[in-house]
């Protein structure tokens, strides 16, 4: 009964169903290699004869049109059981012309479709350019776990590619991975995901055959309208393919059913630890932090305001090509006059500058972790504090420091500005394997990064402190003072990991018209938090 259902029902849907949705593509095939076509194509896929041996055939991709952003490739797909277990090397020989991207061999071994337990396409060591017949490999290590093995060719971008004597073969364990993703390195998988995998792919045989059954009748149809078969005829050889389609769901499907009712019983004996996993915690931290936490903890960084959901979460962000800090930076201010520091107008220890801003944090090359480029916006704080009891006071287009008619407990001036600053930042931190990725680590070494920066002055104001009366009088007052509306400067900081010796010097005079040039220059220490 159950199989007379499952035959009724195939065949009612293969013959209801239309195509009511555009069709964006479908697969093509060149000899026993498959590929992707797209309603537009961008690749021309096809082969000639070797003529140098008349039994082989050369595979061909060629781009069809000027400018692509993609990829075509050309794969094949084989059982996974008898490589289980073993390292597989896929060799074969490749020729390019103007290839401008790159070009490669790629294989991937798969858990059905819900994991990819090694993976290698070449990208990192792409073959570019115009280059004659060589032979390359890829050698990855099947997992126990894996259920197929996919494999082919591909060319990114523009150009064209020849491939041929394309080979799976088993070597030996010592050869290492070339992949991105390694097998060797590929983690347990669970036994809730290997029954949900089981469960789709039974789902997905079921979809394939009932599809295939469709373009069947369809075929038939076509061969009534044309008048090649009667109708009577047509309708027998319907039944006999959904006949076919049928026994081979249900086959497929009994083999699927056998490996999930194995799967329940390894469960049932305690072969998968599914003791649910508890919640770590939560860390809270203040300032740069490159400890790893645990696979369930989540840390919460206040300085850097990020929040990192495990280790892995935490190191993958921070190995993106393009990372934010929170910048921090205080220390001593003071100018320079007539290019001397010495004998300065304003109290070495007593006037200091502060600096908060955001900056990103971009690596210059792919794959290269040196260079990176640090640009953001600050606000920053340089604060004087003159000696011998002087303030400013504004005569005219100048600004003069006079001594003070009142007795002064303190005198300040502060200039407050908006600022874009820029460094060619080298890092030392290097690069990290984990998983079979490779993670560009930044802030986990020694740094050095040069620079400037340019801005706008926001505002300017003389904070003046003494006793009147018996009473403590604070005098603010808010103006020009004739400074600089524009600030530009360069600064440089050397340090390790978070944590820099920061120096800044302003190109710029700190006020416009005063005879006598003065800059603002500043030594601190700065933090960038990660």
């Amino acid at each position: 009964m159950r199989k007379i259902i499952l035959f009724t029902a195939i065949l009612l849907v293969a013959m209801v169903a239309k195509l009511n949705a555009q069709s964006t593509g479908s697969y093509k095939y060149v000899l026993d290699w498959s590929y992707w076509e797209p309603t537009s194509p961008k690749y021309n896929m096809s082969f000639e004869k070797n003529p140098q041996s008349a039994a082989e055939n050369i595979i061909i991709i060629k781009s069809v049109k000027s400018k692509i952003d993609g990829f075509g490739t050309l794969m094949k797909s084989v059982s996974s059981e008898s490589y289980k277990g073993k390292t597989v090397k896929m060799s074969g020989y490749v020729k390019t012309e103007n290839v401008k991207s790159w070009a490669g061999l790629w294989m991937r071994v798969d858990f059905y479709k819900t994991q990819v337990l090694a993976f290698d396409n070449m990208q990192n060591r792409g073959i570019r350019g115009t280059n004659d017949w060589k032979k390359y490999e890829v050698v990855l290590f099947v997992p126990t776990d894996a259920t197929s093995i996919s494999y082919g060719t591909l060319l990114d971008g523009i150009g064209q590619v020849w491939f041929k004597d394309i080979m799976l073969e088993v070597i030996d364990d010592s050869v290492a991975e070339t992949g991105t993703i390694k097998g060797r390195k590929n983690k347990a998988i669970s036994f809730e995901k290997r029954a949900k995998a089981i469960g789709d792919e039974i789902k997905s045989i079921t979809e394939r055959e009932k599809k295939a059954l469709k373009e069947e009748i369809e075929a038939i149809d076509q061969d009534v309208s044309k008048g090649i078969v009667t109708k009577e005829k047509a309708e027998m050889l319907k039944l006999e393919k959904a006949s076919v389609r049928s026994n081979t769901i249900e086959a497929k499907v009994a083999i699927e059913e056998a490996k999930l009712n194995q799967l329940i019983q390894d469960n049932v004996d305690g072969k998968f630890d599914n003791e649910v996993e508890k919640s770590g915690g939560r860390m809270i931290m203040i300032g740069g932090s490159n400890t790893e936490i645990g696979k369930n903890q989540t840390e919460i960084n206040i300085t850097s305001l990020k929040v990192y959901d495990g280790n892995e979460d935490k190191e993958n962000r921070k190995s993106k090509r393009t990372t934010s800090q929170m910048v921090f930076a205080a220390g001593l201010n003071n100018v320079v006059t007539n290019g001397k520091v010495e004998n300065s107008d304003f109290r070495y220890l007593g006037s200091h500058f502060y600096e908060l801003g955001i900056t990103y944090n971009s690596r210059i090359a792919e794959k290269n972790n040196l260079l990176h480029a640090k640009y953001g916006l600050s606000v920053m704080y340089n604060n004087l504090r003159p000696t011998d009891n002087r303030s400013f006071v504004v005569n005219g287009k100048e600004t003069d420091l006079v001594v003070d008619s009142r007795n002064l407990n303190d005198s300040r001036f502060r200039n407050v500005y908006l600022v874009a600053p820029l460094h060619l930042e080298f890092d030392f931190s290097g690069n990290k394997e984990s998983n079979g990725n490779t993670l560009f680590r930044t802030h986990n070494s020694f740094r050095l990064g040069l620079g400037g920066y340019a801005g706008v002055n926001l505002k300017s104001k003389q904070i003046t402190k003494y006793d009147k009366n018996d009473l403590k009088v604070t005098d603010k007052l808010k103006g020009d003072f004739n400074t600089n509306d524009f600030i530009y400067g360069l600064s440089t900081y050397v340090g390790y990991q978070s944590t820099s010796l920061y120096l800044k010097y302003d190109l710029s005079p700190l006020f416009k018209d005063n005879i006598v040039k003065q800059n603002n220059v500043s030594l601190g220490v700065r933090f960038d938090f990660n």
